[in-house]
């Protein structure tokens, strides 16, 4: 035993070492409290695991495993949005690499009060908008309700589907100088970073993929799969369809509601997915109307429905509130339930909480005082200097706090003298609340830890077994010692919690068992507004592919004709202009100027800047059924078409130029077509192109051949189809009239002709969603055969401008059956012959 004992004791002192070695040049900061080590400056006993593994690891290892995590971040691409950022706003997603660790017996005493937090502030929203006995015992003063414009008149009286204000909470809390934890805000109207959280764990157990498990890190799917669970019980109609309802791609965390969406294996919807027809509201899918029951919130309250909330909305469901009143629909959480995480409500709230529940809050919060009332009006008044300045109800107070709380101690004399006025005459928009100096975790930065303050963001689900918290959260921490910038906007970054057990932790997850996966080959109806987008996606994607390859022939014939180009360049720049590509008053002297222009000018609609942005933007709205790889080469494609076109760029230049953007696009459709299943999205992406191939080729082919074309015309039409090489394999050398039309309109096996483009579309109609029985076939279906029939019916010589124009025109007319079909939803909600009964 002694034998053995002897190595275990100079293990145990090497890693007792190689921590301190880690350790050297860690300075906790005075006055606060540290969560690695001690006052003495020992590692915290819940820390040494980690240290010790990350010791043995070296410095160099540790920052390759970090770098692992920050690609996976890249290539999975989670992102966030910066509001007002010049440079386009999207940023990779900031890790904290090391865990914020917490022992189990901390952790069990933050989840006991935050349940009780949690129950707390439900028994507040029920009487807020129940009987009100709060207000009428005085407890809380009835201005500092009715002054919050979350305080919504419209659910006053009305009890929330599933019998609860609140379904998900959250609280912002942090640790004071005395070790103790606080609450800094609470989150209930819809609370955000859930979805982070999940990522940043995926994240760091790439980097230490055995560590986590060796430290009995407790898992977040359980939390995950009773979230879900609670919400899915609420649906009444037995259909199963919970949507997360979003703000939209501009939002900050778009990216979290896509991901939260498809990892519960929810309908990502915005406002106009949504119609709401007799209290009921309904999905407009390819497939038609389909019933919603519940909402998964991401969307302000005051958003959700023009008609009874902010009229000058754009973002939600107009009837929605009347769909809450019929009990129709579940929405989560419930319209409303931002009253309570105004700052102003926590002054009242350790008064108020031992009434409700009958008991002292666990968790305490920040001292706040409502500066609405006399007494704490005048404290604040006499304390500015040791308090920070907040707005009571919003984030910001226009005007005086345009960009959030400030501290006192930091105001200049100006800004002193306008809040004391503001204070004194319009005290109920401001609160006090005791400055928070916020504990620090370690990061890893340049090789060494260094500490950093931090808030903690924790989430509490309701289920039907009662509350439930994630044993973990959103962690974010400050760039700088400024406790102050603890912000993703602000320049902050993110990190795992890891939360320990004392046993070893069941591998929970939210997927189903490798021998319970039920095999399905769909993934449920596509809303409209995702077809939509993925139609104009292909169209724009095509329209963009079109102008390159007519720049790269017009730069290729410029660069190769002593004369300035041949007889086919003013027609070449007729069809530039004519799509909007190129301006009408530079001189066609140096005809060069038309493929700069059209290569880098913002100012002309159809230049491609403007195109590739718009194929971008559009791709932004569905970037969640898109690959990473298709969206960021169309990211790439964006940030190529933003260099600079040197001055002096010539032909060669402006050719080599729009060969490398055709490459990218022609990346794009391999992704496009290899990578997405056949399913609707990718029918809607390819109808699109097709559509606007087949315009494209009617276009070329007028204004290039007509009835009698020009020397070298022929061939130029074979180089934009991208025909040339079967014209040659066919015909040799000679271009004849009759032949290229053939080629380039009329054969069914070049997947370049006009007639091919029209077979694909007739193909994707026939099935698509939307037939009926035995009624008869769509308008758009029946135009498209029509127009199958006419290529099989007309030779090319029959081909002239009038009969091209005719064609096209019913092409356009085409996409716009197209998108009256499928993307607009006027026919009625015909009732199931069950519910009739």
């Amino acid at each position: 035993m002694a034998g053995r004992s002897e190595p275990q004791a100079r293990t145990r002192r090497f890693e007792e070492e190689a921590v301190e070695a880690l350790l050297a040049g860690y300075q906790p900061l005075p006055g606060v409290h540290d969560e690695l080590v001690d006052a003495e400056g020992r590692p915290r006993a819940h820390w040494t695991s980690l240290l010790a593994a990350l010791a043995e690891m070296g410095v160099d290892e540790v920052n390759r495993r970090f770098q692992a995590a920050d690609r996976h971040l890249y290539r999975s691409g989670v992102f966030y949005r910066v509001y007002d950022d010049p440079n386009g706003g999207e940023r990779p997603w900031p890790i904290a690499h090391l865990p914020l660790v917490i022992d189990e017996t901390e952790w069990r005493a933050l989840e006991r009060g935050l349940i009780q937090r949690a129950q707390m502030l439900e028994a507040v929203l029920a009487d807020l908008y129940g009987e009100a006995n709060l207000v009428r015992s005085g407890a809380l003063p009835a201005a500092a309700v009715a002054g919050n414009p979350d305080f919504l008149r419209p659910m006053v009286g009305v009890d929330p589907h599933g019998g609860s204000f609140l379904k998900i909470y959250a609280a912002d809390i942090g640790r004071g100088p005395d070790g103790r934890w606080w609450v800094l805000s609470d989150r209930t109207q819809s609370p955000s970073g859930a979805g982070y959280a999940l990522e940043n764990r995926i994240a760091i157990a790439r980097a230490l993929p055995d560590l986590a498990r060796s430290l009995n890190v407790m898992r977040l799917a359980g939390y995950f799969q009773a979230m879900r669970a609670g919400l899915t019980r609420l649906d009444r109609s037995g259909e199963g369809r919970v949507g997360l309802l979003t703000p939209g791609p501009l939002n900050e965390t778009y990216f979290e509601h896509a991901y939260l969406a498809r990892y519960l294996g929810f309908v990502l919807l915005e406002g106009d997915d949504l119609t709401v027809r007799d209290n009921v509201v309904y999905v407009r899918t390819v497939a038609g109307l389909k019933r919603v029951d519940v909402l998964l919130r991401r969307l302000d309250a005051d958003y959700a429905d023009p008609l009874e909330l902010n009229p000058g909305s754009h973002l939600g469901v107009p009837g929605l509130m009347q769909a809450i009143r019929a009990g129709s629909v579940a929405v989560v959480n419930a319209i409303g339930a931002g009253v309570v995480e105004a700052p102003a409500m926590m002054g009242f709230l350790p008064r108020i909480g031992a009434q409700v529940l009958g008991e002292s809050p666990i968790l305490p919060n920040v001292a706040t005082w409502w500066c609405g009332q006399p007494a704490e009006r005048e404290r604040v008044l006499d304390g500015l200097d040791d308090l920070v300045i907040a707005p009571a109800f919003q984030r910001t107070l226009p005007g005086l706090l345009d960009e959030g709380p400030v501290i006192g101690a930091d105001l200049d004399l100006a800004r002193r003298a306008a809040i004391r006025h503001a204070i004194r005459t319009r005290g109920v928009d401001i609160v006090g609340q005791e400055t928070v100096r916020l504990s620090t975790m370690p990061v890893w930065r340049n090789g060494r830890l260094e500490p950093r303050p931090f808030i903690l963001r924790i989430f509490v689900a309701a289920t039907e077994s009662g509350w439930t918290v994630m044993p973990g959260g959103f962690c974010r921490v400050s760039d700088s010692l400024d406790a102050r910038a603890v912000t993703m906007q602000s320049g902050g970054r993110s990190a795992d919690v890891w939360v320990l057990d004392g046993a070893p932790v069941e591998q929970t997850t939210l997927l189903p068992a490798a021998g319970r996966v039920e095999v399905k080959r769909q993934t449920g109806p596509l809303p409209s507004r995702a077809a939509d987008n993925f139609f104009w996606l292909g169209r724009y994607v095509e329209r963009a592919e079109s102008t390159l390859r007519l720049l790269r022939t017009l730069a290729g014939r410029l660069s190769s004709t002593a004369e300035g180009g041949g007889a086919s360049v003013p027609k070449l720049l007729d069809l530039l202009q004519s799509w909007g590509a190129a301006p009408d008053d530079v001189t066609r002297a140096k005809p060069v100027r038309h493929v700069l222009a059209a290569l880098s000018r913002r100012d002309l609609p159809g230049a491609l800047p403007n195109l590739i942005e718009a194929a971008r933007q559009t791709a932004s709205v569905i970037r969640d059924r898109l690959s990473p790889d298709a969206w960021r080469t169309l990211a790439d494609l964006a940030l190529m078409m933003a260099e600079p076109v040197p001055a002096a760029s010539a032909e060669p230049d402006a050719y080599e130029r729009t060969d490398r953007a055709l490459r990218s696009l022609a990346a794009f459709s391999g992704f496009a077509s290899e990578n997405m299943n056949r399913l609707s999205g990718w029918r809607f992406l390819d109808l699109g192109r097709r559509i606007e191939r087949a315009i494209a080729t009617c276009r070329v082919t007028r204004a290039l051949v007509g009835d009698t074309p020009t020397a070298g015309t022929l061939d130029v039409l074979l180089e934009l189809c991208d025909s040339q090489i079967t014209y040659r394999s066919r015909y040799v050398m000679v271009e004849s009239r009759a032949p290229v039309l053939d080629l380039v309109l009329l054969d069914p096996v070049n997947p370049r002709s006009l007639a091919f483009q029209i077979d694909a579309i007739v193909g994707h109609l026939d099935v698509l969603p939307g037939h009926f029985g035995d009624e008869p076939p769509p308008v758009e279906e029946r135009l498209a055969a029509r127009l199958a029939a006419s290529m099989k019916a007309f030779s090319a010589a029959e081909f002239d401008d009038a009969r091209l124009r005719e064609v096209e025109a019913e092409l356009m007319e085409l996409s716009n059956d197209v998108a009256e079909h499928y993307f607009i939803h006027r026919q009625p909600v015909e009732t199931p012959w069950d519910l009739l009964a």
